[in-house]
């Protein structure tokens, strides 16, 4: 009889635990090249995310949650591909998103997400039009593309003074927004513009527009690609045709595996990318986070502000719901790993653009434009 009642008991305390107060789980999404081509940043990225997590979980996690979550799902930069993604994110219930890369997926992924009030913050998307359509939930992390032209313009013109311009992009959403914006500021800053071709993603072969660039002989190369590999073998091949222009080239290809693959080719290279304090102390427990990772790629320090936010905002608010957790974010006021956050109305949250040089193996800041004066 015993035996009988505690078999009885025991089952019930089984029974009570399972109808019992089960574990909540935050779930986040990131989204961002995971395969193909430009899957380095598309990983700094998702890492950059689960570096946040950890920071904020390091901090006490947030109240009523007993863990955080990342879902990180591919958009190749695919705009078809980067949907189907936002969807798959959108069936999970996330309470926000990070990402995407390319300004080509982040644009029809965002009114996606937008159709169900989920917040998206992208860290790499520089393209105008991501922040200007009146979603009410996108915000951006980096700097914009319309500011990154005025950076390398000036540049062009008070520092290396130039007269002539040769400009290439690769026709995507991104390098080639940037690259008419260059083209516009340089036609008024009275630089010629010799020419703007473009190539195509995924060629390997860049000996035709490289010829041109020979024979025209600009003072500057403008190279506009989206991404580093593409730049790296650009950069072989202009070294290998005795290019003599200076080279300026953009965000996209602002990446470790930029210099490791060009080698002494990017040497001497200058590239716009935000002024990032190293030294400070919100950088230093990024990359204390992040270091299971290996070292930081070019975009997993504004992924993880991204997932920063998000999460503080979530913690802030006491809940998931996006106008709650989109109202303790317009609060912020902070320092963030790689820049001040304070977002813009229209979820902007300002550019801070340098030029940097590659240099004996390494970026370094070269020149502010809003002081005109070498670092």
């Amino acid at each position: 009889m015993k035996r009988i009642l505690s078999i009885i008991l025991a089952l019930g305390l089984l029974a009570a635990f399972a109808g019992g107060v089960q574990a909540e789980e935050l779930k986040i999404g990131s989204l961002s090249p995971l395969t193909g081509p430009y899957a380095a940043d598309g990983n700094d990225i998702a890492n950059g995310a689960r570096a946040a997590i950890k920071v904020i979980k390091d901090e006490g996690g947030i109240e009523g949650y007993d863990d955080i979550v990342l879902l990180a799902q591919d958009s190749a930069c695919d705009p078809r591909q980067a949907v189907a993604a936002a969807n798959k994110l959108i069936n999970e219930e996330v309470a926000g998103v990070v990402g995407a890369y390319c300004s080509s997926a982040t644009i029809p992924a965002s009114e996606t997400l937008a159709e169900e009030d989920i917040i998206m913050i992208t860290p790499a998307s520089t393209n105008e039009k991501v922040t200007e359509r009146g979603l009410d939930y996108m915000f951006r992390m980096c700097g914009r593309d319309d500011d990154q032209s005025k950076a390398a313009v000036k540049f062009m013109t008070d520092y290396l003074k130039g007269k002539t311009i040769f400009i290439v992009d690769d026709k995507t959403t991104y390098s080639q927004g940037l690259a008419d914006n260059v083209e516009k500021l340089a036609n008024e800053a009275d630089i010629e513009v010799i020419e703007h071709d473009h190539v195509n993603q995924g060629d390997k072969d860049f000996s035709a527009v490289l010829t041109k660039i020979k024979e025209a002989n600009p003072d500057v190369f403008y190279m506009s690609l989206q991404n580093s590999s593409s730049g790296a073998l650009m950069l072989i091949q202009a070294k290998r045709a005795g290019i003599d222009a200076a080279i300026v080239a953009q965000d996209a290809v602002y990446h470790p595996q930029l210099i490791e693959n060009a080698k002494e080719a990017a040497d001497g290279v200058y590239l716009t990318f935000g002024f990032i304090d190293e030294e400070k102390p919100a950088f230093k427990k990024f990359k204390e986070a992040y270091a299971e990772y290996g070292d930081p790629g070019a975009y997993s320090g504004y992924a993880y502000d991204a997932a920063y936010v998000l999460l503080s905002g979530i913690k802030a608010a006491g809940s998931t719901d996006p106008a709650a957790v989109k109202d303790e974010i317009m609060k912020m006021d902070f320092e963030g790993a790689t820049k001040h956050v304070k977002f813009a109305e229209n979820g902007d949250s300002g550019s801070n653009y340098v030029i940097r040089v590659i240099k004996d193996g390494k970026y370094v800041n070269f020149w502010d434009p809003n002081t005109g004066e070498l670092y």
